[in-house]
């Protein structure tokens, strides 16, 4: 039965003794009633249908987990520490996902984003637990490929790259909230991709993901705790100014966090997570995993570069003939790539028959990608407002709606998206001062526009080194600071990208109306085209004669 109110109960009491006792028996006061309800049964301040839940029998019981990548569980939290981003240098709060191999309690990928995660977000970090780690320029050797039975230089001659000494496996089932982020189309197709199966946490069972939230608070502790900016768990914990403290930026704080886990988490001996067949042993997550090998062996599956691309959402277009595809209203357009594909129809059947396929990236809509049918290479398809010389600012599906929707409140109707893209620079903020960028934005603007940079910057990461084909010259943020370096803020390089992109485009839209002038010729042209002693053609018909002369 659903849940009701008190004044409801106190009817159906009365109504029930006035059946089974007669009209005459009394019964207390309403008052009375609800004091002895609560006293009895208690508030019921929970919903009712997790009440239900809670209170029923687990029919599987627990579940084993005996090898790596059988069971991993993700979960996403706040960062207890304020980091500095690289674009106006303003202390922000980030938000860390981790990915936590339950079997051997290994932080096999992490992710720090400005803003709540999105589904590309988490495939990209599916995506991370698939490939090996590569080892990174202050790295030593003690952090490299460890594993008794697969040599390192055996595992870096399959990656093309040196190893480090982190677990990598294809995840079997990946256990996860039931946020918003996790129940969507696009994951469901990366879940197909890869092979695994999103498995949300059960509804009160906090067991499911304790590993992983015990592993927040542990990094908190011998972390978090120890850096400058830390917030504490709460307000009260939090001190006088967090936010002047803080002097880590993102892209620090990101290799801080890199170098911990492989250099201090994997090495960290276990407690009460001691495997069933030794209870009393000593262990860490990589004396496990090394253990698995002689249980269970090791499958070295390395995902291809171009598994990047199709971890991205898919849209099934038409190719128009002069415009190329478009995608959420902007078209993208490549005359070279898509040659030979405008008009025609693909050999697709099914739902999409006869479309093509091409993929996006929410974080960087400069760009989509289109995978030729012949070669199977991808292809960049840049976006047709783009300036002649790339330069154009990263900007992502927040960016490019809002683009929309003050064009179609001005009343807009452009024939291209080259008369878009005046509209997009304004958003961006290319109108104001690179002087008083600090002073005249708001906090969230400013916050938004670290979030395009980040999620640019991170996006260009995750794309394969080498991709097939020469993509346009993209502007993108200047690469992480070393250790030891001073941090360049980039806004204002930032607004000047923007006015470049402002004067390339209006030099361009000036040529297209009027052709070029011509310059004058050099001296002395005329005497070098002809002779100066030929005679005009009048002077020859006058000494010979004309028609009419006689004698």
């Amino acid at each position: 039965m659903a849940k009701v109110s008190m004044r409801t109960k106190d009817r159906m009491i009365r109504q029930y003794v006035r059946e089974e006792f007669g009209p005459e028996t009394k019964v207390p006061s309403y008052d009375t009633l609800r004091r002895l309800w609560q006293e009895w049964f208690g508030p019921g301040g929970a919903r009712q249908r997790y009440a239900r839940s809670a209170d029923l029998p687990e029919s599987h019981g627990h579940v084993l987990v005996h090898r790596p990548g059988q069971v991993v569980a993700l979960d996403t939290t706040v960062l207890p520490v304020m980091v500095r981003e690289h674009v106006f240098g303003d202390p922000v709060k980030m938000h860390l996902t981790l990915a936590l191999d339950v079997c051997t309690h290994s932080l096999v990928a992490f992710r720090l984003t400005l803003v709540s995660d999105t589904s590309v977000d988490v495939a990209m970090l599916l995506r991370n637990v698939t490939m090996p780690l590569p080892m990174r320029a202050d790295w030593g050797e003690d952090l490299e490929w460890p594993y008794p039975g697969l040599p390192a230089a055996v595992v870096a001659e399959f990656a093309g790259h040196a190893v480090a000494g982190l677990p990598f496996f294809t995840p079997e089932t990946v256990t996860t909230d039931h946020g918003s982020v996790y129940r969507n189309h696009h994951l469901v197709e990366v879940e197909r991709v890869l092979g695994c199966q999103v498995l949300p946490a059960r509804v009160l069972r906090p067991t499911d993901k304790a590993a992983v939230k015990r592993a927040f608070g542990v990094i908190r502790q011998l972390l978090f705790e120890h850096l400058v900016g830390y917030t504490g768990v709460d307000v009260a914990d939090r001190g006088a100014d967090p936010a002047a403290d803080a002097v880590l930026t993102a892209d620090q704080l990101e290799h801080l966090i890199a170098t911990w886990i492989v250099g201090v988490w994997q090495k960290r001996k276990l407690g009460e997570y001691a495997p069933a067949w030794d209870p009393d042993g000593s262990h860490s997550p990589n004396s496990l995993f090394a253990a698995s090998f002689a249980q269970t062996g090791f499958a070295m599956d390395i995902p291809s570069p171009e598994l990047f691309y199709e971890l991205l959402p898919a849209h099934y277009v038409r190719i128009d003939k002069r415009r190329g595809v478009k995608i959420r209203g902007l078209w993208y357009d490549d005359i070279d790539v898509l040659r030979d594909y405008r008009g025609e129809l693909s050999t697709r059947g099914g739902k999409h028959k006869g479309k093509w396929l091409i993929r996006r990236d929410p974080r960087d809509r400069r760009q989509v990608f289109f995978q030729d049918p012949l070669s199977h290479d991808w292809h960049p398809l840049p976006w047709t407002g783009m300036p002649r010389a790339g330069q154009m600012l990263a900007f992502g599906d927040a960016r490019a709606n809002a683009l929309l929707a003050k064009a179609a409140s001005a009343g807009l109707k452009p024939k291209s998206d080259a008369e878009l893209m005046p509209v997009l620079l304004e958003l961006i903020g290319s109108n104001i001062p690179v002087s008083k960028w600090p002073t005249q934005l708001k906090k969230s603007q400013r916050t938004e526009h670290a979030r395009e940079a980040h999620q640019a910057r991170a996006a260009q990461a995750d794309r394969p080194p080498s991709p097939p084909a020469p993509a346009p010259q993209l502007v993108s943020a200047p690469a992480p600071a070393e250790e030891g370096t001073a941090t360049v803020l980039s806004w204002p390089g930032r607004a000047r990208e923007t006015h470049d992109a402002v004067a390339g485009e209006r030099r361009r839209r000036r040529e297209a109306v009027r052709p070029a002038p011509v310059p004058p010729p050099e001296l002395g042209h005329s005497f070098r085209a002809r002779s100066v002693f030929v005679l005009p053609e009048d002077d020859l018909e006058e000494d010979r004669g004309g028609p009419d002369d006689a004698g």
